[in-house]
């Protein structure tokens, strides 16, 4: 199983099972992720849930890239398979709270974006390798907008593999919410969701859905222009493929 879910006490805790493949996303991946997220809708004994990545290596690192997704031929539309895999886009209105230990990078925006906070380790990396490749860094930048300042996420998705934003920067600002040591980062989310999921759930949800409500509209208007940019901008697949493929000959990535 790629996606487990394991619920005790009111809290649901969704991790992501690929650690050999740095828990980056396949499409079935992506299909489990919008099936768990559509059935806790349903799971009324569920009232708060944490997101993390199996192992201390990576919580994930997006999309596979093995996956092929073809293309329609049409600069005005894109079929993206993380589009829909967070909680949000998936109608689910119970608190997310994601628990970073490793590297977050590139697709894995998609579901910190959708996530009510984040509790990292101090070990965790959060970078955006896209423009390395020849990529534009769109629903990503788009989704980290929302909660970083905008030099950070200009900086962040521009200097792509050759910087990796620390877990003590993150937190500086804005980010994340808690350091833990590492290997505490879901115990430390799991704490604060049982305190959440121990509070009335309609009252719950509605602060969830006012909190995303005041950013819901800039959100939506810049996602529609996500499509278009990235059609526009990335490379042909070959090309990025070679640059993928390329990747470290020995250079170093700096930790800010």
């Amino acid at each position: 199983m790629s996606v487990r879910v394991e619920t005790e006490g009111g809290v649901a805790v969704v991790t992501l099972a690929r650690p050999e493949k740095h828990n980056a996303m396949d499409l079935s991946t992506a299909s489990a992720l919008r099936t768990t997220w559509q059935d806790l809708r349903h799971h009324t004994e569920v009232r708060s849930i944490v997101l993390t990545g199996e192992g201390d290596r990576a919580f994930s690192t997006g999309i596979d890239r093995s996956v092929d997704v073809p293309q329609p031929p049409s600069p005005y539309s894109l079929d993206d398979p993380l589009l829909t895999v967070g909680p949000k886009a998936n109608d689910l209105w119970k608190p997310v709270i994601a628990a970073v230990e490793g590297m977050a990078c590139g697709g894995a925006f998609y579901l910190l974006g959708e996530a009510e906070f984040v509790v990292a380790s101090r070990s965790a990396t959060f970078f955006d390798p896209h423009t390395t490749y020849g990529m534009v860094s769109a629903y990503e930048a788009i989704g980290m907008a929302q909660r970083m300042p905008y030099g950070e996420v200009a900086r962040m998705c521009l200097m792509g593999t050759a910087e990796r934003l620390s877990a003590r920067r993150a937190y500086e600002i804005g980010l994340v919410s808690e350091l833990t040591e590492p290997g505490g980062a879901l115990a430390a989310a799991r704490a604060a969701a049982e305190v959440v999921a121990s509070y009335p759930t309609d009252a719950v949800q509605g602060t969830v859905r006012a909190v995303w409500a005041a950013r819901e509209a800039a959100r939506t208007q810049a996602l529609a222009h996500a499509p278009h940019l990235v059609a526009l901008g990335n490379l042909p697949p070959e090309r990025q493929a070679e640059l993928f493929e390329g990747r470290g000959g020995g250079r170093a990535y700096r930790v800010r």
